[in-house]
């Protein structure tokens, strides 16, 4: 068996506390298997205590919570949203789906977040709210888009799909702006296979999250025994997970820090290993702000350009490494051109699509696998150095 084949590293792998089986079980035998049952209200009362949010409500995805906050908002046909381009597509569909229009503002070098300095120019008359997305887990700078949301009557939608255990100045991600999504994706940190949360952070939204959630009735309501009966109140959809899907997640949430505190030690690993690479010029690696408390959701890195980006991914690839980039930024996607609008010149977000890459990254990663990542990564740099 040659090297390559001993060392054939998926990109991905998804992490098993052990108890998962034993809840769903519990779930199954319990005979219920709908929305809102005892272990979607455990995941609510964990979320709440660990972020300090006023509401938490599972989804049965991150897109769905934010799909959530834009009806919320009452996003009508003109509104515009202000947000990065470098993001998956949910961050602007839960808004073109409601007839927002998505405002695409450049992005940071060091972090890969929306750039701050950039959302005032953006904001016209028509602007409704902004959406960071916290690229990594790794905060956007959140005081300063706080700011001018307050001074330009805005609200903000933090979009935390790859935030969950990550903090900023110690406050949670997700908990910071009015509303906040989580995703518990199956390549995510907390798992569920599909799943999410909206975290209401605003409490004078919570009682219409609720509502919104459940087909736009006040069914929580009757269930808290607050109404006689429920009714149809405003338009809304079935945003719930249903039961068995909690009682996965609710298995990982009990593990929630030990499986942050893991995947900090994997990362950590690259990043040492990596810095003689840094150092020698051949690529860049992460940059984590001071007043940002990562989650390890990635280790990415940057390399010189495009080409050398895609040479280094298939050539990882042949030797057995399994690394990936994204994103096609939205504002150069078909879609993006019909449904949003472009402020300024995205230079940044342009090149940083180009030279992303992203390395293995799970629980159970090996000290000799990260080492032969680290080592073919090394070795495919020189041999395009020598060329």
């Amino acid at each position: 068996m040659n090297k390559a084949m001993q060392n054939n590293i998926k990109f991905n792998r998804p992490y098993m506390t052990g108890k998962e089986l034993y809840y769903i079980a519990e779930a199954h035998f319990g005979n219920m298997l709908a929305g809102d049952g005892p272990f979607t209200k455990r995941c609510h009362r964990w979320l709440e205590q660990e972020t300090g949010c006023s509401k938490a409500l599972l989804t049965h995805s991150c897109t769905a919570a934010l799909e959530m906050a834009a009806l919320l908002l009452d996003i009508q046909s003109g509104d515009e949203v202000i947000m990065p381009s470098y993001t998956f597509v949910s961050t602007a569909n839960a808004f073109v789906l409601r007839g927002g229009v998505p405002v695409f503002v450049d992005i940071r070098e060091d972090t890969l977040n929306l750039d701050e300095r950039l959302i005032e120019a953006a904001i016209t008359p028509r602007t409704r709210a902004i959406v960071p997305v916290h690229y990594a887990g790794v905060a956007c700078e959140m005081e300063s888009i706080l700011d001018i949301a307050r001074r330009h009557n805005l609200k903000v939608v933090e979009d935390a799909a790859q935030g969950v255990m990550a903090r900023y100045k110690g406050r949670a991600l997700g908990s910071v702006g009015d509303l906040g999504a989580y995703s518990f994706h199956e390549t995510k940190n907390v798992i569920s296979g599909e799943g999410g949360a909206l975290l209401v952070n605003d409490p004078a939204l919570a009682l219409r999250a609720e509502i919104i959630r459940e087909k736009g009735t006040d069914r929580s309501r009757f269930f808290r025994g607050e109404v006689d009966k429920y009714t149809w109140q405003e338009v809304g959809s079935s945003f719930l997970p249903g039961e068995l899907t909690a009682a996965f997640l609710w298995a990982q949430l009990e593990e929630a820090e030990a499986i942050t505190t893991e995947r900090l030690a994997i990362w950590a690993r690259y990043h040492e290993a990596l810095a003689p690479l840094e150092e020698r010029g051949f690529l860049r690696r992460p940059i984590i702000p001071v007043e940002c408390q990562h989650n390890a959701h990635m280790y990415y890195i940057l390399l010189p350009d495009g080409p050398t980006r895609d040479r280094v991914a298939r050539r990882l690839k042949e030797e057995g490494v399994h690394a990936i980039f994204h994103y096609i930024p939205l504002h150069s996607a078909p879609a993006g051109k019909q449904y949003g609008r472009v402020h300024g010149a995205l230079a940044v977000t342009d090149s940083i699509a180009g030279r992303v890459l992203r390395m293995p990254m799970w629980i159970g990663l090996s000290e000799e696998q990260i080492a032969y990542v680290v080592e073919t990564l090394e070795s495919v740099l020189a041999e395009f150095a020598i060329q």
